[in-house]
Order: structure tokens, then sequence, then C-alpha cells
């Protein structure tokens, strides 16, 4: 039953992901913006990373039957979402994500340095990073252009930021429910931005600030 619930939730956020990767295409081909083209490969990726979790456990539950979804399979995934994390990031200038405030590198740093890392940890803590940035520069965005749609992509991209950190640690706590908790909450997260990213084919709106 649970394998089921993993296949469900994975598919889920597979085909919003999707769906927000082919409306970001569109209005893309509409506006030729790189910003949106940047969101096409975001949301794909995440998609894809869906994907590959949700057929690891597809393929665990129908072939293999060993009781438990290939560690290698999930941290493939993972990483393929971590890949859209960070273009979604990039869209607000990234460039200026890593200062130097030594306060700044207190808070990241123990993110990396838990005992027993593995690569699949160190992949989410990215994820969480790249989308925590999101939201903070999304949230001053919509402090100095108050328009609505700013607050439902900032919502949702904190909301992913709290799935990836509750998908943290599911892996320290695998027998608990966080895991199905994260997953779920990412794809609220992917419906989120979907409602603002589903008005771009029409109007040519911008991600961020002006979305």
């Amino acid at each position: 039953m649970e394998f089921v619930l993993e296949i469900i939730l994975n598919l889920i956020g597979f085909g919003v992901g999707l769906a927000i990767g082919i409306l970001s295409r569109i209005g893309f081909k509409n506006t030729g913006s790189p910003t949106l083209f940047r969101l096409t490969i975001a949301f794909l990726s995440i998609s894809i990373g869906f994907g590959v979790v949700g057929a690891g456990y597809l393929t665990e539950s129908l072939v293999i039957k060993s009781g438990e979804i290939e560690s290698g399979v999930q941290t493939l995934g993972i990483g393929i979402q971590t890949v859209g994390y960070f273009f979604i990031a990039f869209s607000h200038s990234i460039k200026s994500f890593f200062p130097k405030s030594r306060y700044f590198r207190s808070i990241i740093v123990p993110l990396f340095v838990i005992p027993g890392n593995s690569i699949e940890h160190i992949i989410r803590s990215i994820s969480f990073i790249l989308l925590i940035y999101g939201t903070i520069e999304t949230i001053m965005s919509y402090m100095e252009s108050k328009k609505s749609g700013t607050i439902f992509v900032a919502s949702g991209l904190g909301l992913l930021a709290l799935g990836e950190f509750l998908g943290w640690y599911s892996v320290l706590f695998p027998e608990s429910i966080l895991y199905f908790v994260s997953v779920s909450t990412k794809i609220v997260g992917l419906g989120a931005l979907f409602v603002p990213i589903s008005r771009v084919p029409l109007m040519g709106m911008k991600y961020g600030g002006s979305l």
C-alpha cells in the first residue's frame, strides 16, 4: 500500500511539473523571454525527476520486489529535480546568491556536515538552499511590486523548500510518514506555481518580480 501511494504521489508530481513546463514553453514561444526558457527547463527537469522516482517505485513494486526502492534511482530523481531548482533560482540572478557574509555561511554550512551524509543528503540540502533563495527573492519582489501573482510564486517556492526539508529528514527517519508529507507538500507547491504561470502564455508576464 505504501508503494502504491508513493507511485501515485510521484506521478502526480510528474504531471503537474510537466503541465507547468509546457505552459512555460508556450509562454517562451509567444514572448521569446529567456526567463521563460529557463523556467521551461526548470519545470521539465522537476517533472522528469518525479517521473524517475515514480518509475523506480513502480519497477520495485512490479518487478524487483525487494521491499525498497534502489537508492541510486531515488538519488538520480532528486538530482534531476535539483537541476530544475537551480534554473528557478538562476531566474533570480543566482550570481548574487553566495555572499561573503559569515552569518549566511553559519546557517548554510551545517546542512552539509551532519554525520553520515550521503549524496542524497547533500543534493536535498542544495535543493533547499536554492528554493529558500528563490522564495526570499520573490518576497522581496512582492514588497516592491505588490502584485498578487507574486504571492503564489513565493508560496509555491516556499512549499517546495519545505518539502525538500521534510524529504531530507525522511532519509534520517525512513520509517516515518515524512516522505509522503514531503512529496505532497512539493505537489501543493507546484500547484501554487501553476496559478500565475498559467497566465504567461496569454499575458506575456515575466517570472519573479513582475509575475
